[in-house]
């Protein structure tokens, strides 16, 4: 399905609440009942401009322990002087109250509500709530920006995910202006999988640890979230994009070869050659055990902050870097660039000891 060939919801009215042209209104939707029998309601900011114009809806938490994008949504709906020109926004800083709550991942039954999307009426809790979620807000909106952390002991740099095949979510995903972009379609079941299917483009936002609000990613998070509402004439701001963008096509996790302690070498979002050492794995005394390299030049996508590993366990999530973009091109534009980035690589490794590599063979003094 196409976004022409779907027919939306009206945004002026949410369950008899109206929602005139200029207007903010808080409204909830009643997702599920808790096991005391209450209503769960999830609370939503729906902002419109006094001028008709596209609808994007904004999610965070959509795992529960996943709060950078709660931070950055909550930014906007406080921000007094931000204010649309036409179109509407519709920010949810919790979708997944259930495990927000408990600060889980996943739903009290364990089931990941990002798996579980569309949805429908009579399946299990997870896809009752996306079944819910899907037809009261995607059904209203012409696009969408799901805000994402990294899995729990791990960190992401800034990244933008999405299915650049189509050509919708392609505009949408360089118009936030990260300087990655990650492409793929997203697991079957996950949220902005099923929106682009159902002629929603969207994306999602990765970046950041669990539990945190981390003021380098939010200050990334509502950059971006400007960016793609200027891009569509909804607000009066100057596009920040990047002087350079690179399409990451293939990536991947970097495994631990032996157990052991971490001295790690990169950090999230440096740039690395071809068999550059990531991190070397020692024994609790500090004796050498093995040296992880990079396989290809590549920018450090995520990275596990728990130094002590088992064989087999995720160190490195490394994004290939295409032909044309060479890690001493990628180091040299960053640097004519505006500083953020680096900023952003210095901010994410503050939790992480990481020590430059001492090649024991070497002749260099």
């Amino acid at each position: 399905m196409t976004t022409d060939d779907r027919v939306r919801k009206p945004i002026d009215n949410w369950h008899g609440t109206e929602i005139p042209p200029g207007a903010s209104v808080d409204v909830k939707l009643a997702v599920s009942e808790s096991y005391s029998s209450m209503t769960l309601r999830i609370p939503i900011h729906i902002r419109r401009a006094p001028e008709e114009g596209p609808v994007i809806f904004v999610t965070a938490a959509l795992h529960g322990d996943e709060i950078n994008g709660t931070g950055a949504i909550r930014h906007l709906i406080m921000d007094e002087e931000f204010q649309l020109d036409r179109g509407a926004l519709v920010l949810i800083p919790v979708l997944n109250l259930l495990a927000f709550d408990r600060h889980s991942r996943y739903l009290p039954d364990r089931r990941d509500l990002n798996r579980s999307f569309p949805g429908s009426q009579s399946g299990s809790l997870a896809r009752r709530m996306a079944n819910k979620i899907f037809t009261e807000i995607v059904s209203r909106c012409d696009f969408g920006i799901d805000l994402h952390t990294a899995a729990v002991r791990r960190t992401n740099y800034p990244t933008i995910r999405a299915d650049l095949s189509n050509p919708d979510v392609k505009k949408l995903a360089e118009a936030f202006g990260s300087e990655i972009l990650m492409d793929g379609k997203g697991p079957r079941g996950s949220f902005r999988r099923e929106a682009c299917l159902a002629g929603c483009p969207t994306i999602t936002m990765e970046g950041g640890e669990v539990w945190k609000v981390e003021p380098s990613i939010v200050d990334s998070t509502v950059k971006g979230i400007k960016n793609v509402l200027s891009h569509f004439g909804m607000l009066a701001e100057t596009v920040e994009l990047p002087e350079y963008q690179i399409i990451v096509e293939y990536s991947k996790w970097i495994r631990a070869d032996r157990g052991g302690f971490l001295h790690f070498h990169v950090k999230p979002g440096d740039v690395v050659e071809a068999d550059a050492p990531l991190a070397t794995t020692s024994t609790l005394l500090g004796k050498e055990r093995s040296v992880l390299r990079a396989p290809f030049d590549a920018v450090v996508i995520g990275m596990t902050t728990l130094p002590a590993v088992s064989p087999g366990e995720a160190v490195c999530h490394l994004g290939e870097l295409p032909e044309s973009m060479k890690p001493s091109k990628l180091h040299k534009l960053r640097k004519k660039s505006d500083v953020h980035e680096e900023q952003i690589v210095e901010d994410l490794s503050t939790n992480l000891i990481v020590t430059e590599w001492e090649d024991e063979d070497s002749d260099e003094e």
